[in-house]
């Protein structure tokens, strides 16, 4: 599926997302550093494996994305949402969450995130907890990696 948003294409679809264009945002965004070109399937590889992406486009260029992983009937996590530098402010991000948030609209959604973010989702209709009453449990393997020189 496509979609027109200002000026922008909003593609649906797990396959087909360029690795580099993916690396890229990424990078932008600070969460990737000096990839060895062997690992780089990866970029590929965590939207074929999850159960929906959108990707945002100007033209050839990726200018943002969202992916999310879920059991489609009771709960989804969105575990990566960027946008360029260039096209914060636009509303992107808020349209890439709205659309997630109609493929399972009666079930809970949680995202993958930091606190700095919370103010984001809030808008988009998110709750953020008070975590002394409940939590999420998270281990970091990325952490782990980078602690270890492989990241």
């Amino acid at each position: 599926m496509y979609q027109y948003f200002n000026g922008l294409v909003i593609r649906e679809g797990t396959k087909g997302i360029p690795a580099e264009e993916v690396e890229k945002l990424f990078q932008e965004a600070g969460w990737s550093r000096q990839i060895p070109d062997w690992q780089k399937e990866k970029f590929t590889l965590i939207f074929e494996n999850s159960t929906w992406a959108f990707t945002v486009w100007d033209h050839d260029r990726m200018v943002g994305m969202i992916r999310v992983i879920s059991d489609q009937v009771m709960a989804a996590n969105i575990m990566d949402l960027v946008v360029s530098t260039d096209y914060r402010g636009s509303g992107v991000a808020s349209k890439l969450v709205e659309l997630c948030l109609q493929k399972l609209p009666h079930g809970d959604w949680f995202a993958h995130t930091s606190a700095n973010n919370f103010p984001f989702y809030q808008k988009c209709g998110f709750e953020v907890k008070d975590l002394s009453q409940n939590g999420t449990c998270a281990y970091y393997g990325y952490i782990k990696a980078r602690e270890e020189g492989h990241r």
